[in-house]
């Protein structure tokens, strides 16, 4: 699991099928929306919590207004409601600190160990390796590029919509080929860290 955010209301870049303007219009369709100045905040920002459920590739995600353990902790109980409690369930996700366990807050431990839950944490500055990471360009792609979201709540329903169009369609080709690009490119990117170590001795 992850958070993808901060989920602002602003212009995104991108293709869309909207309409366009000018003289190739089409006077059956309505234009597109005039993209907005937004210099100001007014609504503040969202956080999109998401995880996926490698055993069945599904993708689950709630959109809160902050990004704090408290949030966290939510999610992962919903997250552990999906299996059955005998079930060991492992939750991948990175060293953020709303993720940790520390000496003032022992909540996420308190609760992983009363809940039959491990929290796997990724290396520092390694997030890239949480497989959820992908999905994420996916989103982007389908659901953010080329929108203008005047609202929250008109953006968390295409988000929402997204997410149950794609767990309906998870082999479709178009969905599978990004994330197969976000893969590489995460790859290629990592100055050649997906590339098998060259084998050596270990001193323990």
């Amino acid at each position: 699991m992850d958070e993808f955010g901060p989920l602002n209301l602003m212009p995104h870049p991108g293709k869309q099928w909207a309409e366009r303007g000018g003289k190739h219009k089409d006077p059956d369709r309505e234009p597109r929306r005039r993209r907005r100045a937004t210099y100001n905040r007014y609504s503040g920002v969202r956080h999109l919590f998401a995880a996926l459920g490698l055993a069945k590739d599904k993708l689950y995600g709630h959109i809160k207004p902050v990004k704090r353990r408290t949030q966290f902790l939510m999610f992962c109980r919903y997250l552990r409601t999906l299996y059955p409690d005998k079930v060991r369930i492992a939750i991948v996700c990175d060293n953020s600190s709303p993720h940790l366990t520390t000496k003032k807050c022992q909540r996420v431990g308190t609760w992983a160990a009363a809940n039959n839950v491990e929290i796997a944490y990724t290396p520092t500055n390694s997030s890239w390796l949480n497989r959820i990471e992908a999905q994420f360009t996916d989103l982007r792609y389908f659901t953010l590029d080329g929108t203008d979201h005047a609202t929250h709540k008109e953006q968390g329903s295409m988000i929402r919509r997204y997410i149950i169009w794609r767990n309906r369609h998870a082999d479709d080709r178009h969905l599978r080929a990004v994330v197969d690009r976000a893969n590489v490119a995460s790859c290629g990117t990592r100055r050649g860290s997906c590339r098998r170590p060259a084998s050596r001795s270990v001193t323990r």
